[in-house]
């Protein structure tokens, strides 16, 4: 349980840059720093943000790859059990089991379950659906989906202090740092608390 006088008052701090190359610069220095709740807004894939974030490699294509063989596995016991047990019956003289005729189910139902568990664990795993994310009631971060790009250190970060926050992302060269604030239902994102 969260002891509520050392929970954050503020989902984190948000800081503006002109351009992918200074939010890649500006997210190696946070993270040099040793911020480890860090995030990133742009509008289009960054390369090398992620290694920049010091995002650990995704998961999904393990996920993906035992969702696909779950798919596989179950296509294959299907026609195995209806072919053998519920169903036994000679087709074209060929034997029950005939699992060169079992080939383009296991692959349909490989990729149908592939399609579904990325689906799925995307979701799951980005916290979807989610109406609302508090770095969105932070000032001038609405425009970070279509023509900015904005840096997140978020409050439950051990190393976060507002201030020092604050100043470090400063040095960094951000045009703009602000507070998001914790609480849904803020203020106008444009009349939110700013630090410069």
């Amino acid at each position: 349980m969260t002891d509520p006088e050392h929970s954050p008052k503020i989902y984190g701090l948000v800081a503006e840059y002109e351009t992918p190359e200074a939010l890649v610069e500006a997210a190696r220095k946070v993270r040099d720093a040793g911020f480890k709740r860090i995030d990133a807004l742009t509008p289009f894939p960054v390369h090398g943000l992620a290694d920049a974030l010091g995002l650990p490699r995704s998961r999904m294509a393990g996920l993906v790859l035992a969702g696909a063989m779950a798919g596989a596995l179950g296509g294959f016991a299907l026609q195995y059990w209806q072919s053998m047990i519920q169903y036994p019956h000679i087709v074209s003289g060929r034997p029950y089991f005939s699992w060169p005729n079992f080939i383009p189910i296991v692959f349909e139902c490989a990729i149908l379950a592939a399609g579904l568990t990325a689906f799925v664990g995307m979701l799951v795993r980005n916290g979807l659906p989610r109406p609302h994310h508090p770095v969105f009631s932070a000032p001038r971060v609405d425009d970070a989906t279509t023509s900015k790009f904005v840096l997140v250190v978020e409050a439950t970060d051990p190393l976060f202090d507002e201030e020092k926050t604050a100043a470090l992302l400063k040095s960094t060269g951000a045009n703009f740092v602000g507070v998001a604030p914790l609480e849904d239902g803020a203020p106008d994102p444009h009349d939110g608390p700013t630090l410069n």
